[in-house]
C-alpha cells in the first residue's frame, strides 16, 4: 500500500511506515502525478481534492486531518468509490479556547462591559457547542441558531438567524461551508446585526462576504476575524480594519493536532485492517502542553482577561500576522501549538 501525505500534519512521520510506503508533499504541490501509484492521501485543506487531483488514480481513500471537507468534492469521490473521512470535532477545544481569549481581550482593550450581555453562536456543531457550553459558565445569555438541528430537535433551544441578529452584543460564526453558508454574512446579514455588536468569525473565511463586513465595520463594536477569502491572500483593507486578526489558527493547540492526527491515521487503519493503529494516538509527555481546567468564579471580567490572555495571548499572534501577511502559510507552518483550556463546572 502507498500513501501520499500532507507533510505539515504534525505527528505523522513514522506512523504508517511498518505497514506502508509513505510520501510526505506539501499539501499545496500535491499533483495528480504524485498519486498515479497511490492507495491513499492524507490531507488538510490546502489540498483541493477534486477530479484534476484524482481522475484516473487509484486512490481507494482521502483521510483529512481537518473538521472540514468542503476542499474535497464528494460526489466526485461517491462516484468514483473514493471513501473519505474527517476529523470532527478534533479541533473544537482550540476554537473555543480563540473566541473567548479574543472576546475578553478586546473587550479590555476597548473598555467594552460583558456582564449582562448576549451570546450568539451560529452554528452548533462540535465547535459551536463548546462555546455555547463555555458562555453560559461565564454568565451570559446566550442565543443559538442552527437550521438543521432545530428541524432535526424542535425550536425549543434555537432562533432564527434575524432574532439571534437582532439581539445579541456577541456573534461568533461556527458553520460549515456549503451551499448553504456560502457568504451568507453578506449586506442584509449585518443590515440586521445589532449595532456595535462584536463579530467574530473562526469558521471558515468563504462564509463572510468580505466587502460587506469591511462597510459594516464602523457599526460593529469590534471584529475578529481568523478566516479569510482566497486564503492564504489577504483582504489588506479588511486586515487593516478589523481589531484582531489571525492566519486560520484559531484551532492550532496542542490537543487538537493530536486529535486530528489520531482521526485520520485510524480511519485509513481501519478501513485498511491496519489493527494496531485503530486506536491510534500520539504521544504527548510536555508538562506545560497539557490541558488545564481554570477556576474564574467570582473573579472580575479584568482578572478573567488576564487569566485567558496568560494561558492564550491572542495578541501576540496579531502581532505577528500583522508584521508580514504574505507569511500566512509560513506563520501556520510554523506555529507553536498552545494547550487548551477549560472552565471547572
Amino acid at each position: 500500500m502507498k500513501i501520499v501525505a500532507d507533510r505539515n500534519i504534525p505527528f505523522l512521520q513514522g506512523v504508517f511506515e511498518p505497514y506502508a510506503e509513505v510520501v510526505y508533499l506539501d499539501g499545496k504541490a500535491i499533483s495528480r502525478e504524485d498519486l498515479l501509484d497511490a492507495d491513499v492521501l492524507i490531507t488538510r485543506t490546502r489540498t483541493r481534492c477534486n477530479s484534476s487531483l484524482l481522475e484516473g488514480t487509484p486512490v481507494r481513500m482521502i483521510s483529512t486531518a481537518t473538521i472540514g471537507t468542503d476542499h474535497i468534492d464528494m460526489a466526485f469521490c461517491l462516484e468514483n468509490g473514493i471513501a473519505v473521512a474527517n476529523a470532527a470535532g478534533c479541533n473544537a477545544g482550540g476554537v473555543m479556547d480563540y473566541v473567548f481569549s479574543a472576546l475578553y481581550a478586546i473587550a479590555s482593550r476597548k473598555s467594552i462591559r460583558l456582564q449582562g450581555k448576549t451570546f450568539g453562536v451560529v452554528g452548533v456543531g462540535h465547535v459551536g457547542s463548546k462555546v455555547v457550553d463555555m458562555a453560559r459558565k461565564l454568565g451570559f445569555r446566550v442565543l443559538q441558531c442552527d437550521p438543521p438541528r432545530e428541524r432535526r430537535e424542535g425550536s425549543a433551544e434555537f432562533c432564527s438567524l434575524d432574532e439571534l441578529l437582532a439581539e445579541s452584543d456577541i456573534v461568533s460564526m461556527h458553520t460549515p461551508l456549503d451551499a448553504s453558508t456560502q457568504q451568507m454574512c453578506d449586506a442584509d446579514f449585518f443590515s440586521k446585526i445589532k449595532p456595535d455588536a462584536i463579530f467574530i468569525n473562526s469558521s471558515r473565511g468563504e462564509v463572510v462576504d468580505e466587502n460587506a463586513l469591511f462597510h459594516a465595520v464602523p457599526k460593529l463594536g469590534a471584529v475578529v476575524i481568523d478566516t479569510w477569502c482566497r486564503e492564504p491572500d489577504v483582504n489588506p483593507a479588511l486586515l487593516d480594519a478589523v481589531d484582531i486578526a489571525t492566519p486560520h489558527i484559531a484551532g492550532y493547540s496542542y490537543q487538537g493536532k493530536q486529535n486530528g492526527t489520531a482521526l485520520a491515521v485510524r480511519s485509513v487503519a481501519r478501513r485498511f485492517g491496519i489493527v494496531p493503529l485503530m486506536e491510534f494516538h500520539p504521544e504527548s509527555d510536555i508538562p506545560e502542553l497539557q490541558p488545564i481546567r481554570l477556576n474564574v468564579k467570582g473573579l472580575g471580567q479584568g482578572e478573567i482577561a488576564s487569566v485567558f490572555q496568560y494561558n492564550y495571548p491572542i495578541f501576540t499572534d496579531d502581532f505577528i500576522f500583522r508584521l508580514d501577511p504574505s507569511r500566512f502559510e509560513e506563520i501556520r507552518s510554523d506555529y507553536k501549538y498552545r494547550r487548551e483550556f477549560y472552565l471547572e463546572d
